[in-house]
């Protein structure tokens, strides 16, 4: 089967947004350019990832941190929501020539990911987005909000409380209440 390379050059709206209640939300990467629009599943520390990795780009490229941020896209996600794929590999970097930001998302698959910008007919299907700084900038706010919109975490163990408690490692299995 040939490879599907989804290419968003000037995306209206790159967003990260969730369908779903917290402890069961599944969590999509949604490009749109006009009435183009492509909805990837990716994983919640992936969206963690991806905006920690693009803010450190934004900081070497301008020399201070994120910045001002005009507009935050807060618009849920656009439907319908048809999942392309499911995201194995994320890559980034920087475009000199248009100054953007290229941000690749790869299917999971058992072959090797291409190298950033290539678009060979072997190999996973690709999300591939370049965004300019404003839109990274919206991004990575936007993403951290979602990220941290989820269960409230255990304060001795860190991990995600469910309405009606969890096992907590630290207190040799006993449950504890949130």
């Amino acid at each position: 089967m040939a490879r599907q390379v989804f290419d968003f050059p000037e995306p209206e709206r790159f967003i990260v947004g969730t369908v779903g209640m917290p402890g069961e939300r599944t969590f999509f990467l949604q490009a749109r350019t006009g009435n183009s629009i492509v909805s990837v599943v990716i994983e919640k520390q992936q969206v963690a990832a991806l905006a920690d990795r693009v803010e450190q780009i934004l900081s070497v490229i301008s020399g201070t941190n994120t910045g001002f941020v005009r507009e935050i896209d807060e618009k849920p996600l656009e439907l319908p929501i048809f999942e392309e794929f499911r995201v194995g590999t994320l890559a980034l970097g920087w475009d000199d020539d248009a100054e953007k930001v290229v941000v690749e998302a790869y299917a999971i698959a058992d072959e090797d990911v291409p190298d950033l910008g290539e678009d060979d007919e072997d190999g996973v299907d690709t999300l591939r987005v370049r965004l300019t700084s404003d839109q990274a900038r919206s991004f990575i706010l936007r993403a951290r909000t979602m990220v941290s919109s989820g269960r409230p975490a255990c304060p001795f163990c860190g991990q995600p409380l469910d309405p009606s408690g969890h096992i907590c490692p630290r207190a040799n299995g006993f449950r504890r209440r949130s």
